[in-house]
């Protein structure tokens, strides 16, 4: 019975009594100056729709962000004819347009299992941020496992 209590009592006094272990911190990213923007307003165009409900890909449709949210999402053509440009969305002076053509837009994929990982491993938290949004992943529910 003293040993069933003693194995707890070891495992915290190893994991409570590691700095390492117990007060990790991501390290904080560099400044930097990396890419555009922000925008006044941002059109993707004629870009094909994946809109992760299940339904299969539409488009081609023209995206306007402003203020870093959709404010609107329109369709302005059919797969394979010309688009035509009387039914897309005006840009606002001060704004940027992508030519999306023969491009896909999927919503942001989740993570609900993601580790950091840490020094230990060499890599940087701002490499893996970097990394995982490059694959299109938006949302990290981290597991706070050492680095988190």
């Amino acid at each position: 019975m003293r040993s069933h209590c003693l194995l707890p009592l070891f495992f915290f006094l190893v994991f409570a009594g590691n700095p390492a272990i117990s007060w990790s911190q991501v390290e904080a990213a560099p400044d930097r100056q990396e890419g555009e923007g922000p925008f006044s307003q941002l059109i993707i165009r004629g870009v094909t729709l994946i809109n992760g409900n299940g339904a299969p890909p539409r488009g081609p449709y023209d995206l306007v962000i402003e203020d870093n949210r959709i404010a609107e999402i329109r369709l302005v053509g059919n797969p394979g004819v010309p688009i035509d440009s009387s039914r897309r969305p005006r840009l606002r002076p001060g704004g940027r347009e992508l030519d999306c053509e023969g491009m896909y837009l999927l919503p942001g994929f989740v993570d609900l299992h993601g580790h950091i990982g840490g020094e230990a491993q060499g890599v940087s938290a701002e490499y893996v941020f970097k990394l995982w949004m490059a694959h299109g992943v938006t949302t990290i529910r981290e597991p706070a496992c050492g680095n988190g």
